[in-house]
């Protein structure tokens, strides 16, 4: 049976947010977000890792990520399931916050249960992609959203730094220079570390292993370029990847569209 995939980036008329639809058997891979991340699954069943451990949705539920937040997602034995999925700017959760009085906050959980969050989120997408936008009632539908979600699924944002000061260098040394190409010999010779040692830490307390992350700053890093119009095969060299076919089945893996396709929605 032939497998179902049909994903969509929206073409947003707010700016700051961006506007993904889903419907698909594939799993993503892990991989994380520079943004805010709030949806709706619509129809069917979700499964995902974050750094709590695995979580399962049903229908109705919110499905949230934090920035920078290492999770994946996988079908619920293996049918297609369907979510719409808002991404935020962190500025515009920093900033409604300070206008309410509260610290910086993170979103706790990464799936759970409020009606009433899920009507207001599935209206807000709804208004962020209309073909007429409304701005008057866009802003009013975000400031309602991101307050609710902020009141009643906040907490107060932590650093997330791993325990073992070896990943930790390791991670500093992966965020300064993603595009280059460190192997882990060296990047262990540097952290005092050895490979397989370094490899354990750092699969354990990341939840990916030291390849797989540096891909996913290269993907993040791609993500970026080509939201500010780069082309993909210039994003592709700039990002670290050997060719531009690379860069597709890494940013599908993990977005779920193609740069092409991500780029003509929000450069």
């Amino acid at each position: 049976m032939p497998g179902v995939h049909r994903a969509r980036q929206h073409r947003s008329t707010m700016p700051g947010v961006e506007a993904v639809s889903m419907v698909s058997d594939r799993r993503l891979a892990r991989h994380s977000h520079d943004q805010f991340g709030i949806g709706v699954l619509v129809f069917g069943g979700h499964r995902s890792w974050s750094g709590i451990g695995a979580v399962e949705a049903e229908p109705g539920a919110i499905l949230s990520v934090n920035p920078g937040e290492i999770h994946d997602g996988a079908p619920v034995e293996g049918r297609p399931r369907g979510w719409r999925t808002l991404y935020f700017r962190p500025g515009i959760l920093s900033e409604i916050a300070a206008e309410e009085g509260m610290p910086e906050m993170e979103i706790a959980r990464p799936a759970f249960v409020d009606p009433a969050l899920a009507r207001r989120t599935l209206r807000l997408f709804r208004l962020a992609t209309a073909p007429r936008p409304c701005p008057d009632a866009a802003e009013e539908a975000l400031l309602a959203t991101v307050v609710h979600v902020l009141r009643r699924h906040g907490s107060r944002a932590s650093p997330r730094l791993p325990a073992s000061p070896d990943v930790r260098r390791a991670l500093a040394r992966i965020d300064a220079a993603p595009a280059a190409a460190v192997p882990l010999a060296e990047l262990a010779r540097e952290c005092g570390a050895s490979r397989f040692g370094l490899l354990r830490a750092f699969a354990r307390e990341v939840g990916i292993t030291p390849h797989a992350y540096r891909v996913d700053r290269r993907v993040r890093l791609a993500r970026r370029l080509l939201a500010a119009g780069e082309a993909p095969a210039a994003v592709a060299a700039a990002a670290g990847f050997a060719d531009q076919s690379h860069l597709t089945r890494a940013f599908a893996e993990r977005f779920g569209v193609t740069p092409a396709r991500y780029r003509a929605a929000v450069a």
